[in-house]
Protein backbone atom coordinates (compact mmCIF):
# COMPACT_ATOMS: atom_id res chain seq x y z
CA UNK A 1 0.00 0.00 0.00
CA UNK A 2 1.39 3.62 -1.03
CA UNK A 3 1.15 5.66 2.08
CA UNK A 4 2.69 8.89 0.58
CA UNK A 5 -0.62 9.62 -1.35
CA UNK A 6 -2.49 13.45 -1.59
CA UNK A 7 -5.54 12.13 0.37
CA UNK A 8 -3.17 10.82 3.13
CA UNK A 9 -0.95 14.46 3.02
CA UNK A 10 -4.35 16.31 3.30
CA UNK A 11 -5.50 14.60 6.58
CA UNK A 12 -2.26 14.37 8.17
CA UNK A 13 -1.16 17.81 7.48
CA UNK A 14 -4.60 19.14 8.63
CA UNK A 15 -4.51 17.47 12.04
CA UNK A 16 -0.88 19.28 12.27
CA UNK A 17 -2.15 22.93 11.06
CA UNK A 18 -2.59 23.79 14.67
CA UNK A 19 0.97 23.27 15.56
CA UNK A 20 2.50 23.74 12.06
CA UNK A 21 3.85 27.51 13.35
CA UNK A 22 5.76 26.33 16.28
CA UNK A 23 7.72 23.25 13.98
CA UNK A 24 7.97 25.38 11.04
CA UNK A 25 9.19 28.74 12.93
CA UNK A 26 12.37 26.75 14.01
CA UNK A 27 13.70 27.03 10.47
CA UNK A 28 13.16 31.11 9.71
CA UNK A 29 16.83 31.70 9.37
CA UNK A 30 17.05 29.65 6.45
CA UNK A 31 14.09 30.26 5.11
CA UNK A 32 15.05 33.92 5.67
CA UNK A 33 17.70 33.06 3.73
CA UNK A 34 16.38 31.21 0.96
CA UNK A 35 13.81 33.81 -0.30
CA UNK A 36 16.64 36.78 0.47
CA UNK A 37 18.82 35.44 -2.24
CA UNK A 38 15.31 35.64 -4.63
CA UNK A 39 16.18 39.75 -4.50
CA UNK A 40 12.29 39.97 -5.14
CA UNK A 41 11.46 43.19 -6.85
CA UNK A 42 7.63 44.91 -6.38
CA UNK A 43 7.24 43.84 -10.85
CA UNK A 44 7.78 40.66 -9.75
CA UNK A 45 5.23 37.51 -9.60
CA UNK A 46 5.75 34.72 -6.90
CA UNK A 47 4.54 31.55 -7.03
CA UNK A 48 5.03 29.62 -3.07
CA UNK A 49 4.04 26.01 -3.90
CA UNK A 50 3.17 24.30 -0.18
CA UNK A 51 2.49 27.32 1.55
CA UNK A 52 1.73 25.97 4.71
CA UNK A 53 0.50 28.57 6.88
CA UNK A 54 1.77 31.17 5.07
CA UNK A 55 4.49 31.86 6.98
CA UNK A 56 6.84 32.75 4.34
CA UNK A 57 4.77 35.97 3.98
CA UNK A 58 6.55 37.20 7.17
CA UNK A 59 9.45 37.45 5.49
CA UNK A 60 8.73 38.72 1.96
CA UNK A 61 9.30 42.63 2.77
CA UNK A 62 8.57 43.31 -1.22
CA UNK A 63 5.25 44.44 -2.38
CA UNK A 64 5.26 41.52 -5.04
CA UNK A 65 2.10 39.77 -6.69
CA UNK A 66 2.46 36.66 -4.71
CA UNK A 67 0.58 33.41 -5.06
CA UNK A 68 0.35 31.19 -2.29
CA UNK A 69 -0.69 27.18 -3.04
CA UNK A 70 -0.96 24.41 -0.94
CA UNK A 71 -3.02 20.89 -0.86
CA UNK A 72 -4.16 21.73 2.52
CA UNK A 73 -7.89 23.57 2.88
CA UNK A 74 -7.10 24.47 6.29
CA UNK A 75 -3.56 25.72 5.73
CA UNK A 76 -5.19 27.88 2.94
CA UNK A 77 -7.60 28.68 5.35
CA UNK A 78 -4.90 29.97 8.01
CA UNK A 79 -2.79 32.38 5.15
CA UNK A 80 -5.89 34.35 4.15
CA UNK A 81 -6.07 34.57 8.16
CA UNK A 82 -2.84 35.79 8.22
CA UNK A 83 -2.66 37.95 5.52
CA UNK A 84 -5.15 40.42 7.33
CA UNK A 85 -3.02 41.71 9.11
CA UNK A 86 0.02 41.77 6.57
CA UNK A 87 -2.12 42.62 3.78
CA UNK A 88 0.01 41.62 1.13
CA UNK A 89 -1.08 41.14 -2.38
CA UNK A 90 -1.64 37.41 -2.27
CA UNK A 91 -4.15 35.19 -3.83
CA UNK A 92 -3.98 32.03 -1.74
CA UNK A 93 -5.53 28.47 -3.73
CA UNK A 94 -5.92 25.02 -2.57
CA UNK A 95 -3.76 22.96 -5.37
CA UNK A 96 -1.90 20.39 -6.21
CA UNK A 97 1.84 21.42 -6.89
CA UNK A 98 1.96 18.29 -9.15
CA UNK A 99 -0.57 19.57 -11.63
CA UNK A 100 -0.31 23.64 -11.56
CA UNK A 101 -3.25 25.32 -12.76
CA UNK A 102 -0.66 28.01 -14.89
CA UNK A 103 0.28 28.95 -18.40
CA UNK A 104 4.04 27.75 -19.30
CA UNK A 105 6.10 30.62 -18.55
CA UNK A 106 3.90 32.59 -15.96
CA UNK A 107 5.99 33.53 -12.92
CA UNK A 108 9.37 35.13 -12.26
CA UNK A 109 10.34 33.44 -9.01
CA UNK A 110 9.00 30.31 -7.33
CA UNK A 111 9.88 29.22 -3.65
CA UNK A 112 9.54 25.42 -3.16
CA UNK A 113 8.87 24.75 0.09
CA UNK A 114 8.18 21.02 2.54
CA UNK A 115 7.11 20.43 6.18
CA UNK A 116 7.72 22.77 4.93
CA UNK A 117 7.71 24.22 1.61
CA UNK A 118 8.83 28.66 -2.67
CA UNK A 119 9.40 25.18 -3.05
CA UNK A 120 10.37 25.17 0.82
CA UNK A 121 9.93 21.74 2.17
CA UNK A 122 7.58 20.37 -0.05
CA UNK A 123 9.72 18.07 -2.28
CA UNK A 124 10.75 15.31 0.98
CA UNK A 125 6.59 15.46 0.70
CA UNK A 126 4.50 15.80 -2.38
CA UNK A 127 3.73 12.30 -3.72
CA UNK A 128 6.09 12.40 -6.95
CA UNK A 129 8.57 15.11 -6.54
CA UNK A 130 9.68 15.04 -10.24
CA UNK A 131 5.76 15.92 -11.29
CA UNK A 132 6.37 18.95 -9.13
CA UNK A 133 9.63 20.08 -9.79
CA UNK A 134 8.83 19.62 -13.91
CA UNK A 135 5.72 22.00 -13.37
CA UNK A 136 7.53 24.51 -11.62
CA UNK A 137 10.17 24.95 -14.26
CA UNK A 138 6.85 24.92 -17.06
CA UNK A 139 5.50 27.67 -15.25
CA UNK A 140 8.62 29.66 -14.91
CA UNK A 141 9.12 32.53 -17.22
CA UNK A 142 13.01 31.91 -19.03
CA UNK A 143 15.74 32.99 -17.02
CA UNK A 144 13.74 33.30 -14.01
CA UNK A 145 14.58 31.23 -10.10
CA UNK A 146 13.41 28.76 -8.35
CA UNK A 147 14.64 27.98 -4.65
CA UNK A 148 14.17 25.09 -2.86
CA UNK A 149 14.34 24.30 1.05
CA UNK A 150 14.31 20.92 1.86
CA UNK A 151 15.39 17.75 3.32
CA UNK A 152 17.77 15.62 1.37
CA UNK A 153 20.53 13.25 1.53
CA UNK A 154 23.66 14.65 1.55
CA UNK A 155 25.36 14.83 -2.08
CA UNK A 156 27.34 12.20 -2.96
CA UNK A 157 25.94 9.78 -0.14
CA UNK A 158 23.77 6.49 -0.46
CA UNK A 159 20.93 6.06 1.91
CA UNK A 160 22.14 3.95 4.95
CA UNK A 161 19.86 0.79 5.87
CA UNK A 162 19.04 2.65 9.30
CA UNK A 163 17.75 5.81 7.08
CA UNK A 164 15.58 3.66 5.01
CA UNK A 165 14.09 1.62 7.94
CA UNK A 166 13.64 5.01 10.06
CA UNK A 167 11.65 6.12 6.71
CA UNK A 168 9.30 3.64 7.03
CA UNK A 169 8.15 5.98 10.05
CA UNK A 170 8.80 9.13 9.00
CA UNK A 171 7.54 8.92 5.45
CA UNK A 172 3.88 8.10 7.64
CA UNK A 173 4.71 11.10 9.99
CA UNK A 174 5.71 13.69 8.04
CA UNK A 175 7.99 13.11 5.23
CA UNK A 176 10.37 11.53 2.88
CA UNK A 177 14.28 11.44 4.55
CA UNK A 178 15.23 9.62 1.77
CA UNK A 179 15.41 11.38 -1.69
CA UNK A 180 17.90 12.43 -3.47
CA UNK A 181 17.85 15.59 -4.95
CA UNK A 182 20.23 15.47 -7.48
CA UNK A 183 17.92 12.58 -9.29
CA UNK A 184 14.94 14.74 -9.09
CA UNK A 185 16.53 17.73 -10.69
CA UNK A 186 18.03 15.69 -13.48
CA UNK A 187 15.19 14.94 -14.88
CA UNK A 188 14.73 19.19 -15.61
CA UNK A 189 16.35 21.53 -17.51
CA UNK A 190 16.90 23.56 -14.44
CA UNK A 191 20.19 24.87 -14.08
CA UNK A 192 21.89 24.62 -10.18
CA UNK A 193 23.17 28.11 -9.50
CA UNK A 194 23.79 27.59 -5.94
CA UNK A 195 23.56 24.77 -3.13
CA UNK A 196 24.41 25.72 0.38
CA UNK A 197 24.65 23.18 3.52
CA UNK A 198 21.72 23.82 5.57
CA UNK A 199 20.10 22.62 9.13
CA UNK A 200 20.85 19.49 10.76
CA UNK A 201 24.48 19.26 9.57
CA UNK A 202 23.43 19.47 6.07
CA UNK A 203 20.41 17.31 5.81
CA UNK A 204 18.88 19.82 4.80
CA UNK A 205 19.80 22.02 2.16
CA UNK A 206 19.31 25.80 0.20
CA UNK A 207 19.21 25.86 -3.22
CA UNK A 208 18.59 28.18 -6.15
CA UNK A 209 17.80 27.05 -10.03
CA UNK A 210 17.29 29.42 -13.14
CA UNK A 211 15.42 28.49 -15.84
CA UNK A 212 17.36 29.12 -19.43
CA UNK A 213 16.16 31.80 -21.63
Amino acid sequence: MKINTNTWNKIRYTLYTPGYDSIAGYFKASRTKSIDSLDLKPSDKVLIVGAGTGLDLEIIQTDCDIIATDITPSMIARIKKRNIQLKRNVDAIVMDGQALRYDDNSFDKIILLSLIHILHLILAVIPNPVACIKEAERVLKPGGYIVVFDKFVRKDTEVSLIRRFLNLLTNFIFSDITRDFESIVNKTGLVVISDIDADFNGNFRLIKMTKKQ
